[in-house]
C-alpha cells in the first residue's frame, strides 16, 4: 500500500504543483521551460509507474474489502464510463457544444472515471486510488475557476462533437476487451 500512496503523492503532487502559478513560474524562471517540462514529465511518469506497481502489489498481497457494491450500480457505472470516454475524447477534438459545455473536459473525464470506479469497487485500494483522483480533480476544477480560466468558449455543435461521441463510444466498447488485458480485471 505504501508504494501506491507514494505514487499518488508524486503523480497528483506534480499535477497539483501546476495549479500553484507563482511557485510554478518561479521554478520555470529558475531552471527554464524545457527543463521544467522534462522534470514534470519525469515525475509524472515515476508517479504513474509507482501507482501501477503499488496497486498491483496491493491486489496481490494486501486486499481489504470494505463494502460490496450492489449489482444495481453496474449500469450506472457503465453509463458514467461512457460519458467519461466521450469527455476525454472531447478534450482532443475541435471545439464544439460538448467541449464548451464541459469547459474543462479532461477534468470532467477524470471526475466521472473516478466516481464510476468508486461505485464499482468496494476495496480499500480502489477507494484510495479513485478517491484520490476524484479529490484531486475537484480541487483542480476549483483552482481553475479561481484563476479565471473559463475553459473553452461557447460554441455550437460541430463535427468535433460527432468525433468525440464516436471516438468515446469506440473506446468505451474497446475497454470491455482491453480492461482484463491492461488492468488484469474483467469489467463484467
Amino acid at each position: 500500500m505504501l508504494v501506491l500512496i507514494a505514487g499518488l503523492l508524486v503523480f497528483l503532487g506534480i499535477h497539483t504543483f501546476t495549479t500553484l502559478r507563482a511557485p510554478r513560474a518561479a521554478l520555470i524562471a529558475r531552471i527554464g521551460e524545457g527543463p521544467y517540462k522534462g522534470l514534470y514529465s519525469l515525475l509524472a511518469a515515476v508517479g504513474f509507474v509507482l501507482i501501477v506497481l503499488g496497486f498491483g502489489l496491493y491486489r496481490a498481497h494486501g486486499w481489504v474489502q470494505i463494502w460490496y457494491p450492489p449489482a444495481a450500480l453496474r449500469p450506472v457505472t457503465y453509463l458514467l464510463m461512457l460519458l467519461a470516454f466521450i469527455a476525454l475524447a472531447a478534450t482532443y477534438c475541435p471545439p464544439g457544444k460538448i467541449k464548451s459545455t464541459l469547459r474543462h473536459p479532461m477534468l470532467v473525464a477524470v471526475k466521472t472515471w473516478a466516481l464510476a470506479h468508486l461505485l464499482a469497487n468496494g476495496d480499500l485500494g480502489a477507494l484510495l486510488l479513485f478517491g484520490a483522483f476524484l479529490a484531486w480533480a475537484v480541487y483542480d476544477r476549483i483552482a481553475v475557476k479561481r484563476r479565471g480560466d473559463m475553459g473553452v468558449p461557447a460554441s455550437s455543435v460541430t463535427a468535433g462533437d460527432g468525433i468525440a461521441i464516436a471516438v468515446g463510444t469506440l473506446a468505451f466498447v474497446a475497454m470491455f476487451g482491453l480492461h482484463p488485458w491492461l488492468i488484469g480485471v474483467p469489467i463484467m
